[in-house]
Formats: structure tokens, sequence, C-alpha cells
């Protein structure tokens, strides 16, 4: 390796949260957290600020996260973009104070160098096409300030596709960086959504090893780790967990906390309730038959950003028909989806990802 090498970087895309809005949930791809988090099943000791690092990329980029078996096409598409060459890299930019609430400096800096020198070293991907992909850095690299309070980093393409492709993923509270102070329980709480529905038995040596602790008995593990990270996520968290011990094991069985999860609840069911009343008004309006609704329902009722396409697409097509002085409800069933689907072609290549992916738009015909 030279240093020519190692400093060719090529940046094909910005992200930035530009009104400063956070969203509640993030969703958390398996695959990284297997290899970034837990690797060979042990969980590295990221600090609180570089985990917040973390929560607030994932939050940036999640409008453009998407799981393959719902947009088959932009994962080629993401290939041919982001792993055609060695060293393609995204740009973020985040506030200072999204790291450090408190402005400290170096915190920030601390964070940003963590995040930087963990992990650090060549990476290896095959493309679509066989081709083998090399990229060099850790998480993050070159963190630099280009504008007061603000850091902008590099993510290789490498670690990039393991947080936009989740072919299965798991939802963390995006403040709970900074609800809980102790990194190891939003370690823990990243696990436990890992966890089946039954939960899990594990040995204490296996625990141990696993969270970077040093307990010498199952009750002192339970009573002095597992207690106060409960806690923590029974007050902070959508999912808590309960606990037991007998000689060396430990049972672990995740649960829904009941505050937050009946909000939670209420919140989906009123959602849902609206969808499903939208979906009804599209099937009997514009005569939509039983097979005609069938990926057009699945993206609109499963996938947020699809839904916020097809309305303004929506929006679109009944501002045309005035135009022409026709009614909307002319095009009916097979044709309404096709006019809605060039709608939504049209808006999304007028985006900074149909620029980036012109053909990565959602099907619902």
């Amino acid at each position: 390796m030279t240093v020519s090498e190692k400093d060719l970087r090529l940046i094909r895309k910005g992200f930035e949260n530009k009104n400063e809005r956070n969203i509640d949930k993030i969703r958390i791809g398996n695959r990284f957290v297997d290899d970034f988090i837990f690797d060979d099943s042990e969980a590295a000791d990221i600090p609180i600020n570089a985990l917040r690092v973390i929560f607030n990329i994932i939050s940036i980029i999640s409008n453009e996260q998407f799981r393959p078996q719902d947009r088959p096409k932009q994962l080629s598409l993401f290939d041919e973009e982001f792993e055609t060459e060695n060293n393609i890299f995204a740009s973020i930019k985040i506030k200072n104070s999204k790291i450090s609430p408190s402005g400290s400096t170096k915190q920030v800096i601390d964070a940003y160098e963590f995040l930087a020198k963990f992990k650090m070293g060549w990476y290896k991907s095959v493309n679509s096409k066989g081709k083998e992909i090399k990229t060099f850095g850790g998480l993050i690299s070159t963190p630099s300030y280009d504008k007061r309070g603000y850091t902008t980093f590099l993510v290789s393409s490498y670690w990039l596709k393991k947080l936009l492709v989740i072919p299965e993923y798991n939802y963390i509270l995006y403040n709970l960086v900074y609800n809980v102070r102790n990194n190891k329980h939003i370690i823990f709480a990243i696990w436990l959504s890992k966890l089946p529905e039954n939960g899990t038995v594990l040995k204490l040596s296996t625990l141990n090893k696993k969270f970077g602790l040093n307990y010498k008995t199952t009750k002192d593990f339970c009573f002095k780790f597992l207690k106060p990270a409960k806690i923590s996520l029974d007050k902070f968290n959508i999912l808590s967990f309960n606990y037991r011990y007998k000689a060396d094991q430990i049972y672990i069985i995740p649960i829904l906390t009941k505050v937050i999860s009946d909000k939670v609840m209420t919140e989906n069911n009123q959602k849902s309730l609206k969808i499903n009343e939208r979906l009804g008004y599209f099937k009997k309006r514009y005569g939509l038959k039983e097979h005609e609704m069938i990926q057009f329902f699945h993206q609109y009722r499963n996938i947020s950003q699809t839904r916020e396409l097809i309305e303004k697409s929506f929006k679109e097509y009944v501002r045309n028909c005035r135009l022409k002085k026709i009614k909307s409800t002319n095009y009916q069933g097979q044709q309404f989806l096709n006019e809605i689907q060039e709608h939504m072609k049209q808006i999304y290549r007028s985006t900074k990802m149909g620029e980036l992916l012109p053909n990565g738009y959602p099907i619902i015909v």
C-alpha cells in the first residue's frame, strides 16, 4: 500500500440534516451490528459520543435506507455507483452539538478520532459483476471542520452499504444515546433487539466475554449490570427485558416497555387506520382490481418513503388532469397506476438520489 493509494478518495454523494429534525427511531441493519459492533460475537467498547455519531449517521441517511427485497433495482444501482472503483466515499456533515450537547470540543474530537481509528484497515467487497472493490479506512475518514459548529467526514462504500442496504434490521430509539449515559447499556440494547421473542440463555462466561465485563458470579452480573440496564431501558427504550439466573446460566427475555409500547401501539394503530382508509379510497375511486393492488398496496403500506412519493405523484396527477380539463377518474385500474408510476419517475429523478441513481425509483405496477 502506498500513500497515494490511501489518499485517492472519490466522493460520490453528500448527506446532511439540513432541517435539523431527528426521527424518533432508527433502523440499524443486522449486518452492520454483526460486523462493526459485535465482531466475532464480542461487543466493541464504543464510547457514548462515538455511538452518537453512529446514531446520527443512520438518522441522516434513513430516508435512503432500503431492503433489497422491496426495491430490488436499488441494490444493483448502488453497486454501479459506489462499487465500480476502489475508495469511493460518501460525505456526511453533523452538527457538533449532536455529539456533545454540553459543547465540549474535546468530546467531539475524541468521538471522531475513535471512529476514524477503530477497525481502520483495508476492506474488500465483490460487486454485482464479480469485481473486487477495495476500501481503506475505518467507519469514517478525514473528519474536518468546513463550517463553524459542524464536522464533515467521509464514509466508505463498504460501510455505507451495510448502513443503507438492510435486508434485516431492528429499531432503536434515536434518543437512547442522549437519555442513557452508560455506553454498554446502549450496546446491550442493540444486542437485545436481535434476540428472538422467547429470549436466550447464556453462560456467565459467555456474557462477560460478549460485553467486555468481568463479574465473578451470575448474581453480580444480574444485579450490577443487568438490573441498572433494565432500569434505563424500561424508562427510555421501546424494548426492555426480564432476566433470571440459575447456577452459571442467565436467562434474558425481551419485553416491550409498557409506557412507550402503549404509545407506539396507539400511534401505529392510528397510522394503519389512516393508511387503510386511503388505500380503500384509491381502490374504490380508481377501480383497482385485486391483482392490480398487490404491489401498489405493499409499497404504500410498508415503505414510508414510497408512500410519500405516491402521494406527491397523485397530487401532480390530479393537477395535470385539471390542466387538461378531464376528470382524474377517467383513468381506471391499470391505466391509473401507470399514470401514477410515470409521475413517480419524474419526481424521483428530480431528487438528489434520482440524479445519482436515475432508475432507482420504486415500482408499483
